[in-house]
């Protein structure tokens, strides 16, 4: 049987099948269409599999499409954007999802000029304010430019969507309080989608927020060094941030520019406390530096001790979950789209840096080698 692209050799991880081991991958009209152990591609007739095209995978690990649940991809009408390609099949990434750069104001704009044009296949939260981030910051400032009604409405029409976007900090809200927070809230239950809900300096404070949010909420920057975050003083969770694990609430680093810290994750881990999402923040003012990628933040967690099946476990299927699209992406599954990243594991010292300037030095890499969105090979920069 012919396929379109067949990608041989390689150690396949696929967190959404439990499977780490050597596999050969069939793909076909960017399907998936086999998954089969090395050296015995032979479809359900008995019949050799020969691909028009051929990727000799040793010696790399082959992964679902890597996801970054929180970038920023409105380069034309944000200050803080990248070009979705830059920081998405450039760096081994196929899915990337604007997390709250586009209002409903900019979305017919966001659609021409960041996703249409883009290789990678580019989603979005939606800010509940319909300027997004366009106007530059402090988008909650002003009540009356939220618009819950017509970003419910627009997430039934746009597959695009998968959710809404508050950024909970003094100085995105100002006098405002929780209140940006309910109305996004009544945007997310009208449409059916999760919110995504960054957290930073107070007001208001995380004892506020947390109660407010649900099963499948995602809070962003979960692991910022800042104070009044989800540890105390003495490195242990608080009850807020406790309750709400246990009510379904899902904890997404987004480590951006001044949203991540070694040490608060040393104190999740001697709670057993593990994020399940591991995403950039990506935009201009730390591509480059402290960010880079997101394969540079993977090995980020690498160093702090997670497994290669965890990290990929969280760039992978748990965003594709949030998403409402694990059926599609992140996952090898026959039948789901063919996005795939072919990764190596680079021995090599590196010196990490997290957002608050905590250096760890390592001895080995995630570099991206080869990205395969909808079965089209493309090789990184």
């Amino acid at each position: 049987m012919k396929v379109d692209l067949l990608i041989r050799n390689g150690r396949v991880i696929d967190p959404s099948q439990n499977l780490n081991g050597h596999y050969d991958l069939a793909i076909r009209e960017g399907r998936i269409v086999g998954l089969y152990e090395k050296g015995k591609t032979t479809d359900a007739q008995g019949m050799n599999l020969e691909g028009k095209e051929t990727v000799d995978a040793e010696g790399y690990v082959v992964t679902p499409g890597l996801i970054d649940l929180h970038a920023h991809v409105f380069p034309t009408k944000t200050s803080l954007g990248v070009a979705a390609d830059r920081v998405g099949v450039e760096q081994g990434v196929t899915t990337v999802v604007d997390a709250g750069s586009v209002g409903l104001w900019s979305f017919d704009a966001f659609l021409e000029e960041a996703v249409y044009p883009s290789v990678t296949r580019v989603l979005a939260f939606l800010n509940i304010s319909g300027d997004g981030l366009c106007t530059g910051g402090g988008e909650l400032a002003d009540m009356s430019r939220l618009t819950p009604r017509e970003a419910a409405a627009l997430i039934r029409k746009q597959p695009i969507v998968r959710g809404i976007k508050a950024r909970m900090s003094g100085s995105v809200v100002k006098q405002n309080g929780i209140q940006p927070l309910l109305v996004a809230k009544e945007a997310a239950r009208e449409a059916g989608v999760p919110m995504m809900v960054h957290i930073g300096n107070a007001p208001p404070k995380l004892t506020e927020i947390l109660p407010l949010l649900d099963r499948g909420d995602v809070v962003t920057h979960a692991f910022h060094g800042k104070k009044g975050g989800m540890f105390d003083e003495r490195g242990e969770l608080i009850p807020e941030a406790q309750d709400a694990l246990g009510r379904g609430v899902l904890l997404d680093i987004g480590h951006g520019e001044a949203s991540f810290s070694f040490q608060t994750l040393r104190h999740a881990q001697a709670q057993g406390i593990m994020p399940h999402v591991i995403s950039t923040d990506v935009h201009q003012r730390n591509i480059d530096g402290p960010i880079h990628s997101l394969t540079h933040t993977l090995t980020k967690f690498l160093a702090m001790g997670y497994s290669l099946d965890e990290v990929i476990a969280a760039s992978t299927l748990a965003p594709a979950r949030i998403l409402g699209l694990e059926n599609e992406i992140g996952t090898l599954k026959v039948g789901a789209c063919a996005d795939v990243s072919i990764l190596q594991i680079k021995k090599e010292p590196t010196m990490l840096t997290d957002s608050e300037q905590e250096t760890l030095e390592t001895k080995e890499r995630v570099v991206a080698y080869q990205a395969i969105t909808s079965g089209k090979v493309l090789t990184c920069k």
